[in-house]
């Protein structure tokens, strides 16, 4: 094997990686916003771990950061809770740093 076959190999394996890496953080950052967003729904427990599934799951079929801070909004309407579709965004934003943070990648 030669040295540009070598360094392709490398190359692969870090993309790879990265992208591997890449969907764990947005998995987790969709789970820690799925929690606050049930915290503030009144859901706690088992109630609060199964909203924060639906969250990863659905921007798993929906992808698109517009597509989950609706489907919250929405979702905390439907139990009579109003949450400003701004302020969701932001949280997203903070949980994203927070999940790369968990994961040990850089900010």
């Amino acid at each position: 094997m030669t040295s540009a076959d070598e360094r392709e190999k490398s190359y692969e394996k870090k993309l790879e990686r990265d992208q591997e890496l890449a969907f764990k953080a947005k998995a987790r950052r969709n789970k820690l916003l799925g929690l606050w967003a049930a915290g503030g729904m009144g859901l706690s427990g088992a109630a609060a771990e199964a909203y924060a599934a639906d969250v990863v799951s659905s921007d798993l079929q929906h992808d698109g950061e517009a597509a989950l801070v609706q489907k919250i909004v929405r979702d905390a309407a439907a139990k009579g809770h109003t949450f400003d579709p701004h302020r969701v965004h932001a949280e997203l934003e903070r949980f994203a740093a927070e999940a790369k943070k968990q994961l040990g990648m850089p900010g």
